[in-house]
């Protein structure tokens, strides 16, 4: 064989063997790189459903439980409150709720599944802030027009029982209700409503 032949099959199987040896560099390290890209374990928990049990919750009672990060309250409202909503249009921003976060099944007055039981994530969408639970009616600070609700001390915005916002107050929205479904009567699912989380 002529020395030219014998250079030729050479530099092919250098080049061969360069290339093969880069392609598997690259797999060596665009893997752990594109692997990176993935979440946590500890991401995916906090951002997981969580489970809330409102078996021992009581008419005018008011539970928090975390999800994401955030403090989602419970509320178990009394006959009295749920006939009252109805009654406070005149005084909220956005008392159909058109505006304001909340899956579908809660587009009612109560902004519920079962209008006895109210979620919402316990953040002011003004500045968030977290609001306090009000409950008791017409107290001296809040005047004779506050029938109960959540008030957030920061910059004195106002929501009703149901989480809808008072007219002429700085939070432009409603109170965000988290996405939810009812496992059982007593067992609620917080972050996931059936078809999304």
């Amino acid at each position: 064989m002529s020395e030219e032949v014998v250079d030729k099959r050479r530099r092919l199987f250098l080049t061969a063997a360069a290339t093969a040896v880069t392609g598997v560099g690259v797999v060596y390290v665009a893997v752990p790189f594109l692997a990176s890209m993935n979440p946590s374990d500890r991401a995916k928990a906090a951002g997981a459903p969580v489970e809330a049990d409102i078996a021992k919750l009581e008419s005018g009672q008011l539970i928090r439980v975390e999800w994401r990060g955030k403090p989602v309250w419970i509320l178990k409202r009394t006959k009295e409150t749920l006939a009252e909503l109805a009654n406070m249009t005149e005084i909220l921003r956005d008392p159909e709720s058109n505006e304001s976060e909340q899956p579908e099944s809660c587009k009612n007055v109560a902004r519920s599944i079962k209008p006895e039981v109210f979620l919402a994530v316990g953040i002011c969408t003004h500045l968030g802030c977290s609001p306090t639970w009000r409950p008791e009616v017409a107290p001296e600070d809040l005047g004779p027009e506050w029938k109960g609700g959540f008030f957030c001390p920061c910059h004195g915005s106002r929501f009703d029982l149901s989480g809808r916002v008072y007219s002429g107050v700085p939070a432009p929205l409603n109170l965000v209700v988290p996405p939810h479904k009812y496992l059982t009567d007593s067992r609620i699912m917080i972050g996931s409503d059936g078809g999304r989380t």
